[in-house]
C-alpha cells in the first residue's frame, strides 16, 4: 500500500501555483480529504482566497527563488512539524509576461529573453528547487510524496510553444531520474501529464473556442483527481497521462538497448 493508501487525513501538504487552475483544484481536494494545506502563489489575493475557502493557509512564493523555498520549508516545519505531500504545480507558458496567450505564432528569433527566463524559472527551477528544499523535510517526516505537474507536452512535440515543451520534457526527465534515488527514504515522486486543461495558462476564451471546433478540454478538477491517484500509487516514478474521458494511466518510454551501462537489478 502506498503512503496515502488510507487517505490524507492530518497530513501536511504544500501546493504551488495554488491560486487558480489545477493547483486550486488540488488544494481543495486535499482539504476535503482532511489534509492541512499550505497554498502558495505569486498571486496573493487569489492564493489567500483559496486558502481561506479551504481552511488552509497561504504563503507568497516565487518558486524560482531558492532562498524563498528555504524560508518556506523552515516555516512549515516550525508551524506543523512535518511535510508529507508536495504538489509542484506552478507553471507558465513562454508567450507572455502574463498568464496565458498561446494564440501568437512562436518565433524563436524574436522571443523576449525575459519570457524565456520566466518560463524556465517557473517550470523547471520551480520543480528542481522545490524538491531540493523539501526532500530533507520529507525525510524527517518519515517519507511522503511529490507530484509535479508536467504536461502531455513533456512526452510529445508541441510546436505552439517549443520552450514550454522543453521545460515539461525537463520535468519528466527529472522525475524519472530522481524517483529511484528517493525510494529508499520512503519518498515517492510522480508527474501528471495533462492534455488541454481549462486554466488561465491558456489564451482568453481558448477553451470555449477549442470546444467549438471539437477539441476536448478538461477541467482542473479532473487533474486534481489524477494528482490524488498518483499520490496513492504503490510504486514511484509514474508519468500519469491525463487525457479526456479516460482514467489516468502510466506512460512508459520504449527501452533503450546497448547503452553500455549495467542493467538495473
Amino acid at each position: 500500500m502506498g503512503r496515502f493508501g488510507q487517505g490524507f487525513k492530518d497530513i501536511v501538504a504544500l501546493v504551488t501555483g495554488g491560486a487558480s487552475g489545477i493547483g486550486e483544484a488540488t488544494a481543495k481536494r486535499l482539504a476535503e480529504e482532511g489534509a492541512q494545506v499550505i497554498v502558495t502563489d505569486l498571486n496573493v489575493e487569489g492564493g489567500q482566497a483559496v486558502a481561506t475557502s479551504i481552511g488552509g493557509e497561504f504563503q507568497k512564493l516565487d518558486v524560482g527563488d531558492p532562498q524563498a523555498w528555504k524560508e518556506l520549508v523552515e516555516d512549515i516545519l516550525k508551524t506543523h512539524g512535518a511535510l508529507h505531500l508536495v504538489h509542484l504545480n506552478a507553471g507558465v507558458t513562454t508567450s507572455s509576461g502574463e498568464a496565458g496567450d498561446l494564440s501568437e505564432e512562436f518565433d524563436i528569433a524574436t522571443m523576449p529573453l525575459e519570457n524565456y527566463r520566466r518560463v524556465m524559472s517557473a517550470n523547471v527551477d520551480g520543480v528542481i528547487l522545490g524538491a531540493r528544499a523539501c526532500v530533507p523535510a520529507m525525510k524527517a517526516s518519515g517519507g511522503g510524496c511529490f507530484v509535479a505537474t508536467a504536461s502531455a507536452a513533456g512526452v510529445i512535440a508541441f510546436p505552439p510553444d517549443p520552450v514550454y515543451t522543453a521545460t515539461k520534457h525537463a520535468v519528466v526527465g527529472f522525475v524519472r531520474a530522481l524517483a529511484p534515488l528517493l525510494e529508499p527514504h520512503e519518498i515517492m515522486f510522480h508527474a501528471v501529464l495533462p492534455g488541454v486543461v481549462n486554466t488561465n495558462i491558456l489564451a482568453s476564451e481558448f477553451a470555449t473556442e477549442a470546444r467549438a471546433i471539437g477539441i476536448k478540454v478538461m477541467e482542473p478538477e479532473e487533474i486534481a483527481d489524477s494528482v490524488i491517484h498518483a499520490a496513492r500509487s504503490t510504486t514511484s516514478g509514474g508519468l500519469w497521462l491525463c487525457l479526456p474521458e479516460q482514467a489516468p494511466y502510466r506512460y512508459e518510454f520504449a527501452p533503450v538497448q546497448n547503452l553500455g551501462m549495467p542493467e538495473p537489478e
